[in-house]
C-alpha cells in the first residue's frame, strides 16, 4: 500500500455533538492491490495495533481509520465486509473538507453530488478549524 497524498489536518468538534474531546481529522488517497474487504481488515489492524477497543458507536476512541470510498464502487457491507461508499460520510463536515481539499472534481458514488454540494448541505453546527 502506498499513501499518494493527505489532505491537510483538521481539529474538529465530535459528530454527534457531545461532551467528548475534539478530534484531528484527515484523508488520506493510498493506492493498493488490497480489494476493498481486505484493505477494511488492514485499516482495522492498525487500530487494534493502536489500542483501539470497540464499544459502543460514536464512543470517544484514540484512532478511526474509515474507508470512504473504493474506485467508486457501491456495496452492502455485512459481517467482514466494507460498506461503500461510507455510509455517514454525507453528513459529516470532517470527513468532507479535507476530502473536497484531496479531490475537488469527486461525486458521491450512490448519489452522484458534489463534494461542493454535500459542503453546501452540512448543517451549521459542525465546528471544523484547519490545523
Amino acid at each position: 500500500m502506498v499513501v499518494r497524498q493527505v489532505s491537510p489536518w483538521y481539529r474538529t468538534a465530535p459528530v454527534p455533538a457531545s461532551d467528548q474531546p475534539w478530534y484531528v481529522n484527515a484523508v488520506a488517497e493510498v493506492e493498493t492491490d488490497l480489494p476493498a474487504d481486505s484493505l477494511l481488515a488492514r485499516l482495522h489492524e492498525v487500530e487494534d495495533a493502536f489500542g483501539r477497543v470497540r464499544t459502543v458507536p460514536n464512543a470517544a476512541r484514540l484512532i478511526d481509520l474509515d474507508l470512504l470510498d473504493f474506485h467508486g464502487e457501491i456495496a452492502a457491507g455485512g459481517p467482514g465486509r466494507a460498506i461503500l461508499p461510507h455510509p455517514r460520510m454525507e453528513g459529516r463536515a470532517f470527513v468532507l473538507k479535507p476530502l473536497a481539499d484531496l479531490a475537488p472534481d469527486w461525486r458521491h458514488p450512490r448519489t452522484g453530488a458534489s463534494i461542493q454540494d454535500l459542503l453546501a448541505a452540512l448543517p451549521a453546527d459542525q465546528v471544523i478549524e484547519k490545523l
